[in-house]
């Protein structure tokens, strides 16, 4: 079967149990939806479609949608392994928002809502909007289908424990019919902003001021959402942002990855490029992964489709995949149609924002990170940067509480926050 043939992939059982993170779901009442090939001239299952498939009929909305963008369309309750501890209230949402790629076409995008034990108060709980890492691609690695892995539920606890409502998109195509448009910033700050637009008009005890936090494909989304906000959903009163592990790509970030990544050495992170080359998809028709991936690798490659991060991952080291054995041209040229989706509208974001960053972060390195803060700070943002010792990509997210519950409070109780860009961690 060619790699590109434009199919919905049809998840088996015994690929949805492979997923990482994945929880035995509660069918009850929930038909594993099955999808079909449809001729669509527009948004995203116009498009190469993978990773479709494998969830329940709650994904799928077969009626004519509303015109306007924010709207729910419909909610039910999560079972007991895809909530998080802590939460009194935990829904599955299904929203309208506007494909990303296109800019124009109403889509259905899924996500969900977690409210903290307690009284609200009078005028709601502030809401947090929480923006997911790398998951994947396939429609079963949704965080609203397969639920968060445990430091991510301890890391969500602490935001309810502090009163805060959280809500959080799944992003386009996760879950929901097409494929994600990994890592492109435009499609999930669209969605973002959609979610929060959906809940605060919706019948919830919410404020009607937001934070988005987010952590590495989320940082970014977090950071970009600010600053799409003001052209796309300028009535959200948004106070701030939150980001650990955030990415900056521009023409220097292949050169970092390489002083950082040998060639010869069997690495992980491959897995993001597998990620990368499925957007590049979105962006260029004519693009063959096949062209680029070793015959060795694209088994690998392919695995996407059915697979969460995690696990393709683990399927790199299983396999003993460095990154000459995976390739047999250099993808850089194709990546960087990849990465002019996943910078940011602005840099100089209208509200303040918080990175903490690990120094042993390989994922996104802190010199990757630090050209980002560098930047924003000379742009004009305000920028408070924290770096943490001994930690890396993952372990950052819980260790940084220490700094970011302080600045949230601050930022929902409209308190001065300066940043240190005048003196930040690092050489400016």
């Amino acid at each position: 079967m060619p790699l590109l043939k434009t199919i919905i992939l049809v998840v088996s059982i015994g690929a949805l149990s492979a997923c990482s993170g994945q929880n035995d779901v509660d069918k009850a009442g929930e038909g594993i939806a099955s999808p079909e090939t449809v001729d669509v001239l527009t948004g995203p299952i116009s498009r190469i479609v993978r990773g479709d498939g494998g969830v329940s009929d709650f994904y799928q909305y077969n009626s004519d949608l509303p015109a306007d963008p924010g709207v729910i369309l419909r909610q039910e309750p999560l079972n007991a392994n895809q909530s998080v501890p802590g939460a009194a209230t935990n829904l599955r949402l299904l929203y309208t928002s506007t494909d990303g790629i296109d800019g124009k076409t109403q889509i259905a995008v899924s996500g969900s809502l977690f409210l903290p034990e307690g009284s609200p108060p009078e005028d709601g709980w502030p809401l947090i909007a929480w923006t997911h890492g790398t998951v994947g691609i396939a429609d079963i690695c949704a965080p609203s289908w397969t639920g968060y892995v445990p430091f991510h539920n301890e890391y969500l606890k602490q935001w309810l424990d502090q009163g805060y409502a959280i809500v959080a998109s799944d992003y386009q195509g996760l879950g929901t019919p097409g494929t994600h448009p990994y890592l492109a910033t435009k499609p999930a700050s669209f969605n973002n902003l959609d979610i929060i637009r959906a809940v605060q008009n919706a019948d919830f005890p919410l404020s009607q001021s937001v934070v988005l936090i987010g952590q590495s494909q989320g940082a970014a989304a977090a950071f970009a959402t600010a600053g799409y906000a003001p052209d796309y959903a300028p009535e959200l009163d948004i106070r701030g942002v939150v980001a650990t592990g955030i990415p900056f790509f521009t023409p220097r970030t292949l050169e970092i990855i390489a002083e950082t990544r040998p060639n010869d050495v069997v690495d992980p992170m491959l897995g993001y490029n597998f990620l990368a080359l499925t957007l590049v998809e979105q962006m260029d028709p004519d693009f063959r992964p096949s062209d680029y991936v070793s015959d060795e690798a694209l088994p690998t490659a392919q695995s996407v489709d059915t697979t969460c991060h995690r696990d393709v991952k683990t399927l790199v080291t299983e396999r003993e995949l460095t990154y000459d054995r995976s390739f047999k041209a250099s993808p850089n040229d194709a990546l960087n149609i990849a990465f002019a989706q996943m910078g940011y509208p602005r840099l100089d974001i209208n509200v303040p924002a918080y990175i903490g960053s690990g120094v042993d972060d390989r994922d996104t390195p802190l010199r990757m990170q630090a050209n980002l803060i560098k930047q924003a700070c000379n742009a004009g943002a305000v920028i408070q940067s924290n770096i943490y010792p001994d930690k890396d990509h993952l372990t950052v997210l819980n260790h940084s509480t220490v700094d970011s519950i302080p600045f949230v409070k601050k930022a929902f109780g409209g308190q001065p926050i300066t940043g240190n860009c005048d003196s930040l961690p690092f050489e400016k």
